[in-house]
């Protein structure tokens, strides 16, 4: 088990039946993380499925799009305002040590704030949720969206027992290249994940659900709308792999930080086409799925050049104590 919790060194010798058992043992930890990470997502399954329902318009918004009232907040907030002046005027009117006629008014203002309070509505618009159409879809879709973010739970761990498996087959030098990749990686991951669910997906659930709204009975079913979020989410999750990628083709000599620099405007294009692939692809969608693709493209030429700098001054000190070497005096 002490092999399960780190990685072998890369002196050790094991057989194939070794590394076959500590892969086993990796699995087992990976799959008890999932486990446990499931448990726990579908214990809190409605706290889930309300963090998925908030891109959703409000009951007020989708009251408006088909003709009906709608119950703005505002007016919400203003009677309950109007209901404690009322109350405080309504204490006022009852102070023995106020005069008569000055009770007389507070009274009236209490009365007329109590009545202003009672032509406003009363409860704030409810988040709408999505509907379903068949008998097992609630539970099955449940399940679904609770397996998905038990996956999202448990990638790093399930990272780190990746990287465990591979870095014994790596030198000293490959893994100080590894480790920064495979411990950004997870970061990277979850901070694409946290900008689809904050930037991306509430201006792209209204755009589509309100095109021509006018024209259509919107209904939104659960199923599609919670694959489609997660989907979104996981892809540009994994877009934001975009400079551990470029970092990648950098160590093995296929790019630099000029190469990026001199193609920028293919490289704008492919991330265009990419942005477009996602779900969603929309001119709403696109745009925001693209622009930080745009910011993460521009950060890695920054890194690639500073990673070509450096690998520049490592190869002249290196020339340089070869010369020293070689110099008879």
């Amino acid at each position: 088990m002490s092999q399960v919790l780190r990685p072998i060194g890369h002196e050790d010798r094991l057989s194939i039946v070794d590394h076959l058992d500590e892969l086993r043992s990796r699995l087992i930890v990976c799959g008890a993380v999932l486990t446990v990470a499931f448990g726990f997502c579908f214990w809190q399954n409605h706290a889930l499925l309300h963090i998925l329902n908030r891109p959703l318009p409000s009951t007020s918004s989708t009251a408006g799009q088909h003709g009906l009232a709608a119950v703005p907040t505002e007016a919400v907030k203003e009677r309950q305002a109007f209901t404690k002046s009322a109350e405080e005027y309504g204490k006022l009117a009852v102070s023995p040590h106020l005069a008569v006629d000055v009770r007389q008014a507070y009274a009236q203002l209490a009365v007329a704030f109590s009545q202003a309070a009672k032509a406003l509505p009363s409860t704030a618009p409810e988040q709408e949720k999505p509907i379903t159409i068949g008998v097992g879809e609630p539970f099955m879709t449940t399940l679904t969206v609770c397996a998905y973010f038990a996956l999202l739970f448990s990638l790093p761990v399930i990272i780190y027992q990746g990287y465990a498996f591979i870095v014994p087959a790596l030198d000293a030098n490959e893994r100080r290249i590894a480790f920064p990749i495979m411990a950004a990686a997870p970061g990277l991951f979850m901070l694409g994940v946290v900008f689809a669910f904050l930037i991306v997906l509430k201006p792209a659930v209204h755009f589509l659900q309100g095109y021509n709204s006018e024209q259509f009975n919107i209904l939104v079913q659960a199923k599609t709308f919670y694959q489609f979020e997660i989907l979104t989410m996981l892809g540009i999750g994994l877009a934001f792999q975009l400079p551990i990628g470029l970092l990648g083709l950098h160590r093995l000599g296929v790019i630099n930080g000029s190469t990026l620099t001199r193609n920028w405007r293919y490289a704008t294009v492919i991330i265009a086409v990419i942005a477009a692939a996602m779900p969603g692809a929309d001119p709403v969608t696109t745009g925001l799925e693209m622009a930080p693709l745009v910011v993460l493209f521009l950060a890695s030429i920054v890194m690639l050049k500073i990673a070509d700098r450096r690998a520049a001054s490592r190869a002249n000190a290196e020339l340089a104590q070869m010369n020293d070497g070689l110099d008879p005096t």
